[in-house]
């Protein structure tokens, strides 16, 4: 039996088997990008305390199909997937050869690409040719039936009278927010809970139920919490975690998932 709001200490193919089918609101993760550097005296060379995430590009696009693919039993219908990503230096194209077996050979789309602006660029770029990235990305997967279907909170602001048709708000698919939450030695890519609580208001629709594959430290809890939303996660990481319960999980209240 699975609670709601609590982090499982597991694969998230795990967590994801023991879920009934159609039982999750609205998919956020941001999964490691398998880009972290091979020169093993950077202290960056490993993101995560755990997790090694140097795959190979055929291994990565393969795990992925299969977190998909588990996606696919458990997100109700209209429910949507918002998937962080980004390219590294040393691995330029992965990110869009990931997004382009997700489409060929899942049953998901790309309904929405939102720009992610950070509020600063660090570190520096030192390249001569290459611009200075401060964007990062968030794709908007839904189902491929459900393109014209898949929930939002945008609101009706007019009607067309003619015809009926409903004319909704702009929301634009550029959203501004901070970098993340903190480096620290069990995590150096942690998530941004100023922009999941930005998407939560665009995508959770009320009484939603969240869920994070890859929640690291706590980051789309902590969001959930503040905005008053049940979620649910899954984490390798022992210590990341304990990190979470010690900092993060407060008002917090587990209950019965089914």
């Amino acid at each position: 039996m699975l609670e709601l709001n609590r982090v499982y200490n597991e694969d998230c193919l795990e967590t994801m088997n023991k879920m009934d089918s159609n039982s999750i609101d609205l998919i956020i993760t941001s999964p490691p990008y398998n880009s972290s550097r091979l020169n093993t005296s950077d202290p960056y060379s490993t993101r995560y305390d755990k997790y090694q995430d140097k795959m190979s590009n055929e291994e990565y696009i393969e795990w992925t199909k299969n977190i998909f693919n588990g996606y696919d039993k458990i997100l109700k219908k209209d429910g949507c997937i918002l998937y962080n990503m980004s390219y590294s230096g040393q691995n330029v194209d992965l990110m869009w050869l990931v997004v382009a077996e997700i489409i060929k050979n899942t049953n998901f789309i790309t309904a929405d690409c939102i720009i992610w602006k950070k509020s600063n660029a660090i570190p520096n770029n030192v390249s001569k040719n290459k611009l200075t990235r401060i964007i990062e990305y968030i794709f908007v997967f839904c189902r491929k039936d459900e393109l014209l279907t898949f929930n939002t909170n945008k609101k009706v602001i007019n009607k067309i009278e003619r015809t009926g048709q409903n004319i909704y708000e702009n929301i634009y698919n550029f959203v501004e927010a901070k970098n993340n939450d903190g480096s620290n030695k069990l995590n150096k890519a942690t998530f941004s809970t100023d922009l999941v609580s930005k998407l939560l208001e665009i995508y959770a629709l009320p009484n939603s139920v969240i869920y994070d594959s890859f929640m690291g430290i706590g980051t789309t809890a902590k969001a959930c919490i503040e905005n008053g939303f049940d979620w649910i996660g899954s984490e390798l990481s022992t210590e990341q975690i304990e990190y979470f319960e010690n900092n993060f999980k407060t008002k917090n209240e587990n209950k019965i998932f089914y």
